[in-house]
């Protein structure tokens, strides 16, 4: 019989079945040593992505909404000490006239914007993916081209074509005997004008549209057409289901664009909101107020009410998506 001089290996020898516990303690020591050794190496290659978001994103959003309930100056000023005022910048949120009519703003702009950023780049993607359509690679690539256009070029190009006396789309109109509205000039005509120009960027959505709408089996469309269902009652009951996860997803980010809209409506205007405030969205008031005014407390409570409405209308987004939206391998509960 071997001599055991280890106490702990003299207990494991006299229960039955437990020999070879201790090397297992010892295997699962070292896995569990290995596993530690890999998180820590994964933690280093993505440290400097965790401190760029902490530095650049989660302290100035908590900051921010720390300065709400403050009279914080961006520009100090000997006369004004910051201090906490509660909820009175909130309180101003909903008080001034100006919040109201900035929202009305950017709301008309979203019942252009949000169906034409929908519906047009769908219909392009469903054209293009069309096996008649000849030279569809060329059209892919003139359609997403101004996506990768800065903002800032573009809204001076358009500037021009929508330019009353020199600007092309009046030429081409007054050829044809009619009488053009001075675009970005008219109060009634402006907003229209900036949900032409959104009109801009649909490309990335539409290359989206495009790789959703050759990912529908083959099978489902052959089986409607025996079934006898029309072009309309495909893209029905087969097409518009199928690419239903997809149209969430547009859904979404154009709701996020819609609350960050700024750059062209701000280059055209010159950042105020002319004719006579018609084009003065939320985000320009927001920047006007805190960066212009340098108001921070009251810029950081208008900040933080664009981010609530965002998140609550992303949010019902989501809660409605069980009813529309139709994954294709989702199990049935």
């Amino acid at each position: 019989m071997a001599l055991i001089t280890d106490p702990v290996d003299a207990i494991v020898a006299d229960r039955p079945g437990r020999e070879n516990s201790r090397p297992g303690r010892l295997r699962h020591r070292r896995r569990s040593l290995g596993e530690r050794r890999r998180r820590r190496t994964g933690l280093l290659f993505v440290s400097p992505w965790l401190i760029g978001l902490s530095v650049f994103y989660l302290i100035p959003l908590v900051a921010s909404f720390v300065f709400s309930f403050t009279n914080y100056e961006l520009v100090d000023q000997d006369d004004i000490d910051t201090k906490f005022i509660g909820l009175d910048n909130w309180r101003r949120v909903f008080e001034d006239p100006e919040v109201r009519h900035s929202a009305l703003v950017t709301l008309r702009f979203a019942v252009i914007f949000l169906p034409m950023t929908m519906l047009v780049p769908l219909g392009i993607a469903y054209l293009l993916t069309s096996r008649h359509l000849w030279g569809s690679p060329v059209f892919r690539v003139l359609f997403y081209l101004p996506a990768i256009v800065p903002f800032v070029a573009a809204s001076f190009v358009w500037q021009g074509f929508f330019n009353d006396t020199t600007g092309w789309l009046n030429r081409i109109l007054r050829a044809f005997g009619l009488d053009p509205p001075d675009w970005m000039n008219d109060t009634t005509w402006v907003i229209p004008s900036l949900g032409i120009i959104a009109l801009w960027g649909i490309g990335n959505a539409m290359i989206i549209y495009m790789a959703s709408l050759r990912s529908v089996p083959v099978d489902l469309y052959e089986a409607a057409r025996i079934d006898g269902a029309n072009a309309w009652k495909v893209f029905r009951h087969v097409t518009w289901p199928m690419i239903s996860p997809v149209t969430f997803y547009n859904l979404v980010i154009a709701l996020v664009v819609l609350g960050q809209y700024f750059i062209v409506p701000y280059v055209l205007t010159d950042g105020n909101g002319a004719p006579d405030g018609a084009s003065l969205f939320y985000t320009m008031y927001f920047f006007r107020e805190t960066f212009t005014i340098y108001d921070g407390g009251y810029g950081s409570a208008l900040a933080w009410a664009m981010f609530i409405v965002i998140m609550t209308l992303t949010a019902l987004v989501f809660w409605s998506a069980r009813y529309w939206v139709h994954y294709q391998y989702e199990r049935k509960r």
